[in-house]
């Protein structure tokens, strides 16, 4: 699903150049549930957004799902993504003026929009038990209900791929994990493969197999 290779992303500050992440060979087969875990300074959310073809690599080659990333314009990866990758963010990003479906719809308007769209979007806010909230803007809702949103937002399109950048926070752990190991298990039973990038050692138990940021950095 996931292939880097020797990739590299580079920012300038002043006559500086910095890397901001720097991987030599990273792969994530199909169906497996990953964390990539780093200190802070590390490169997790610029790797995570590499990997979803939101910033091109300076170096080296991203592919996935046999797609090289480099080879593709802007809109075709942002077209990609839309149809093959999920996003669960940090600050989950919803938009307040809409309500939960709504936030869920606006996602297919990037993938699957199709006829089905709103009875998917209204199934997977059932599954995750918000069928009496589907309605309400997320001010009107719990944090651990803005994060059943987002995470129905990202299998809208029915990806392939899941990628989640903190999805925990600084929300109530308890909670968080709860909703986790919900999008955890509803992967599986999709065979997607999910990618977290997290500084939290509890979040990262909870994948299949963990991968440190540090040991994958390729030497200046």
């Amino acid at each position: 699903m996931i292939e880097l290779r020797h990739v590299q992303k580079l920012y300038r500050q002043g006559d500086t150049e910095l890397i901001a992440c720097a991987v030599d060979a990273l792969d994530i087969a199909a169906g497996e549930q990953v964390a990539l875990v780093g200190r802070s300074g590390t490169g997790k959310t610029t790797l995570m957004h590499i990997i979803a073809g939101i910033l091109r690599a300076d170096a080296g080659s991203v592919k996935i799902r046999g797609v090289e990333l480099e080879r593709l314009s802007e809109g075709q990866r942002d077209r990609f993504r839309g149809q093959h990758i999920g996003m669960v963010y940090q600050t989950f990003n919803l938009l307040q003026p809409f309500t939960a479906l709504e936030n869920v719809l606006l996602a297919a308007l990037f993938g699957r929009n199709d006829r089905t769209a709103k009875l998917r979007a209204e199934a997977l806010l059932e599954r995750v038990g918000l069928q009496d909230r589907m309605h309400h803007r997320p001010s009107q809702l719990s944090v651990g209900q803005v994060q059943r949103v987002a995470i129905c937002r990202a299998l809208i399109n029915d990806p392939e791929l899941v990628l989640m950048d903190e999805p925990l926070g600084n929300q109530d752990k308890a909670t968080g994990g709860q909703v986790l190991d919900l999008l955890l298990q509803m992967a599986r039973e999709g065979n997607r493969t999910v990618v977290m990038v997290t500084h939290d050692p509890e979040s990262a138990s909870r994948m299949q197999r963990t991968i440190d940021l540090q040991g994958l950095r390729r030497a200046s």
